[in-house]
C-alpha cells in the first residue's frame, strides 16, 4: 500500500502537509488520507492516478462495458476550417440561392448547459459534394470529406469539450458536430435510448468516473475529450431503468427549453420575459427546483445500477465539480461591446422593434395567435423561432426594409414601437426615441453577438451628428436598399428641410432670435443630409450584398455610416482586410475585385469551389519522388 494525502482545498499546502504528517504520526484518523495499492490504478484506462476514489469505483472500469460499445458511439470530426469563412449565427443567413451551398446547424461547444442548449451557429455545407463548402482537408492531408461524416445530421448527444463540468445535452436531428462539440449516437437512432444515455452522462456517478481520468487539480476549464468519454464505464440501459432515465432527461430538457423561450436569439423564442405570462407562467425559481429534483432522481437510479455504496458516494463527492462559474473555452467574444444588463424594459423594447420590422409576431401577446406546442427534443431546428412572424402572415407594419428616426414620418420607428406596446396593453416608457438613439444599438449588438461573431440585424445608418438615422433591416437587405434609402427617405427629407430653410431665409431681418437659432440648426442639418445622400450615392452603384457573406462582411462597405465607435472599428478593420484580399472567399470580394479573386481561384482549389469556379482551378503537377539511394555497405570496393 502507498499513502496519499489530498491537499487540493488547502490554501497553505506546506502548512497543511506538515499538520497532516504530524496527525498521521500520532495515529489520528484523517479524512484526506488515502491508502491505495499502486497496481489498482491499472483498472482505469491509462492507469490514471485516481488515488482519491474507492476500489469499487476503480473496479467499475472492468465491471461495465465502455460507453462506446454496443449501441452507442462517441466521435469527433475534422474542423470546417476558417470560422470567419464557414461559420455564421443562424439569424444572419437566408436560404442560399446557390446550388452548392446550404447552411446547416453546427454544435460547436459553448458554455455548460446540461440536457438543453440552443444550437445558434450554422456552417456552410455543400450538398452536392456532401462536405463542408470548399473542404479539401489540409495541405499535408487532403480529404474529400470530414471524418465521421456518416454520423452528421443524426439525432445525438453533444457536449462542449472544454468546460469546468461535463455537460451533455440533446443534439437535434440535422446538425453537424465538431471537435469542440463532440457527439454520441445510438446506432438505431432511438430517441428513448439517447435520452436515457443523456441522463446517464449527466449523472453524478458517470461524471465521477470521467473525473478519475482528468487533472483533479485543474480548477479552470477541463478537456472532456471524446477518447475519455468513449472509455467511461456505462451500464447497458434496458427496460424500466431506461424508460425512467429517458423520462427524467426529457423533463429536464423541457424545463430548460421553456426557460429559453424568452431569449430573442434562440430557436425557442416566444415572447420577452415581461410578456411570457400571456402564453404560460413558468417560474425560473420553481424550474430550478424541479431541475434539482430531476438530478437527484437520476443520481438515485444511476448509483444503484453502478452498484456504488455509501462510501463510494462520499468519495464521488470529492470529484464532481460545481459548474456555477463555468470556464468554457468558447465564451462569446464581447470585445468592444458595451456590457448592458438584460433588463425587462430593454428586452421588451427590443421585441417591439422586432415587431415593427415584421420579425416578431405580436399576436402571441394579444391572444390572436396561439403559441405552437413545444417540439420533441430531437426534432430538427426550425427555420424560425415560434415567436417570429410565420411565412405569409401580415406584418404589423409594411415597409421596404428601412424604418427611420424621424418624428411624423409614416415609417418612424419610435412611433411604431409605441404603437406595438399600446396594442399589447403595456405602459409606454417616457422616451422611446431617446432609448432608440442612445441605448438600443449597443444593447442589440451585445445580444446578437455569440461565439466570436457579431451579427446585429438592425443597422443604424446616420448623419454625422446622429440627428437623422435610417434603420436598415439586414434580412431584407438587397442591392437596391441604398437606392431606396436615397429616393424614399433622404431626398424627401432634404426637400422638406430645404423648404424650411428657404422660408426662414426669406424672412430676412424679420427673423426673431428663435428663428435665427432654428435657421442655423436647419442649415447644419441640411448639410449633414447632403453629406449622407452623397455618401449613399457613392456606395450604391457597387454595393451588392449577399447574405451568404454574413453580417460583418455585408456591413463593412458602410462602415462610415455607423456612429457606434466599437462597431465602426470592427467594420473598418473588416473593410481593410477585404481590400487586402484576406476575405476573397466572400461574394463581396468577387463583386469589388473580380480579377484578383478569379486569379486566386486558379491556384486555390478551396476558393474555386466556394465561388463555383472549379473550371478555373489548375491542378499542379505532381512533384517527382526522390529516388532512394542504395545504402552503403561501409567497406571500400
Amino acid at each position: 500500500m502507498t499513502l496519499f494525502i489530498r491537499l487540493l482545498a488547502d490554501q497553505d499546502k506546506q502548512q497543511a502537509l506538515f499538520a497532516a504528517v504530524d496527525s498521521f504520526r500520532r495515529g489520528e484518523t484523517i479524512s484526506n488520507f488515502y491508502e491505495v495499492a499502486p497496481e489498482d490504478f491499472s483498472d482505469i484506462p491509462g492507469s490514471s492516478f485516481a488515488y482519491w476514489v474507492t476500489k469499487n469505483i476503480r473496479n467499475a472500469f472492468t465491471a461495465f462495458p465502455a460507453f462506446s460499445t454496443g449501441r452507442t458511439n462517441a466521435c469527433i470530426t475534422n474542423p470546417a476550417g476558417d470560422d470567419k469563412r464557414y461559420i455564421r449565427t443562424w439569424w444572419e443567413v437566408n436560404p442560399s440561392l446557390r446550388p452548392n451551398l446550404s447552411w446547416r446547424p453546427i454544435a460547436k461547444g459553448g458554455s455548460y448547459s446540461p440536457f438543453y442548449y440552443d444550437v445558434h451557429l450554422v456552417v456552410a455545407w455543400n450538398p452536392q459534394r456532401e462536405t463542408y463548402l470548399g473542404f479539401i482537408g489540409t495541405e499535408h492531408r487532403p480529404l474529400e470529406k470530414p471524418a465521421s461524416v456518416d454520423f452528421f445530421f443524426r439525432p445525438g448527444i453533444t457536449w462542449p469539450s472544454r468546460t469546468q463540468e461535463f455537460g451533455p445535452r440533446v443534439m437535434p436531428s440535422g446538425c453537424v458536430f465538431t471537435g469542440k462539440g463532440p457527439a454520441a449516437f445510438d446506432l438505431e437512432n432511438s430517441a428513448k435510448h439517447l435520452l436515457a444515455n443523456c441522463a446517464l452522462m449527466n449523472s453524478t456517478p458517470f461524471k465521477a468516473l470521467v473525473g478519475t481520468r482528468l487533472n483533479a487539480a485543474d480548477s479552470t476549464a477541463r478537456s472532456f475529450e471524446v477518447g475519455i468519454i468513449q472509455k467511461t464505464p456505462a451500464p447497458d440501459l434496458r427496460g424500466d431503468v431506461r424508460d425512467a432515465l429517458a423520462q427524467l432527461a426529457e423533463e429536464a430538457w423541457s424545463l430548460r427549453y421553456v426557460m429559453d423561450t424568452v431569449e430573442e436569439t434562440s430557436h425557442a423564442f416566444l415572447l420577452p420575459a415581461a410578456l411570457q405570462t400571456r402564453v404560460y407562467e413558468p417560474s425560473t425559481l420553481s424550474a430550478e427546483l424541479d431541475l434539482s429534483r430531476i438530478q437527484a432522481d437520476i443520481d438515485l437510479i444511476t448509483f444503484d445500477i453502478y452498484g456504488f455504496t455509501e462510501k463510494d458516494r462520499e468519495a464521488i463527492s470529492q470529484i464532481v465539480i460545481d459548474a456555477s462559474d463555468d470556464a468554457s473555452d468558447d465564451k462569446e467574444d464581447e470585445d468592444d461591446v458595451i456590457s448592458l444588463p438584460a433588463d425587462a424594459e430593454s428586452t421588451l423594447l427590443s421585441w417591439a422593434v422586432g415587431c415593427s420590422f415584421g420579425r416578431f409576431d405580436l399576436r402571441l401577446a394579444t391572444g390572436e395567435r396561439k403559441a405552437p406546442s413545444a417540439p420533441d427534443p430531437f426534432d430538427p431546428l426550425p427555420a424560425k423561432s415560434p415567436g417570429m412572424l410565420p411565412e405569409g402572415a401580415a406584418p404589423f407594419h409594411t415597409h421596404s426594409g428601412i424604418l427611420v428616426d424621424d418624428q411624423g414620418h409614416p415609417h418612424d420607428l419610435a412611433r411604431l414601437v409605441e404603437e406595438v406596446l399600446t396594442r399589447v396593453d403595456v405602459a409606454v416608457p417616457d422616451d422611446v426615441r431617446r432609448w432608440l438613439q442612445r441605448d438600443f444599438f449597443p444593447f442589440h449588438l451585445q445580444r446578437y453577438s455569440k461565439s466570436r461573431r457579431k451579427a446585429p440585424i438592425y443597422w443604424p445608418l446616420s448623419t454625422t451628428s446622429g440627428s437623422y438615422t435610417l434603420w436598415v433591416y439586414y434580412p431584407s437587405l438587397t442591392s437596391q436598399t441604398l437606392y431606396t434609402a436615397i429616393n424614399d427617405f433622404v431626398e424627401p427629407k432634404l426637400k422638406q428641410v430645404g423648404a424650411d430653410v428657404t422660408a426662414l431665409r426669406n424672412k430676412g431681418s424679420a427673423r426673431t432670435r428663435d428663428d435665427e437659432k432654428q435657421f442655423e440648426a436647419l442649415q447644419a442639418f441640411e448639410l449633414e443630409l447632403i453629406e449622407l445622400r452623397d455618401t449613399l450615392l457613392k456606395l450604391a452603384p457597387t454595393y451588392k450584398p449577399n447574405h451568404d457573406d454574413g453580417v460583418q462582411i455585408s456591413a463593412a462597405p458602410l462602415w462610415l455610416l455607423f456612429r457606434h465607435k466599437p462597431w465602426q472599428k470592427v467594420l473598418k478593420d473588416t473593410w481593410a482586410k477585404l481590400e487586402k484580399g484576406d476575405y476573397d472567399w466572400a461574394h463581396l470580394a468577387m463583386n469589388y475585385w473580380p480579377e484578383r479573386v478569379r486569379e486566386k481561384c486558379k491556384t486555390d482549389k478551396s476558393l474555386a469551389i466556394a465561388h463555383g469556379l472549379e473550371d478555373l482551378y489548375i491542378e499542379p503537377e505532381a512533384k517527382p519522388k526522390k529516388a532512394r539511394g542504395k545504402k552503403s555497405s561501409g567497406g571500400d570496393e
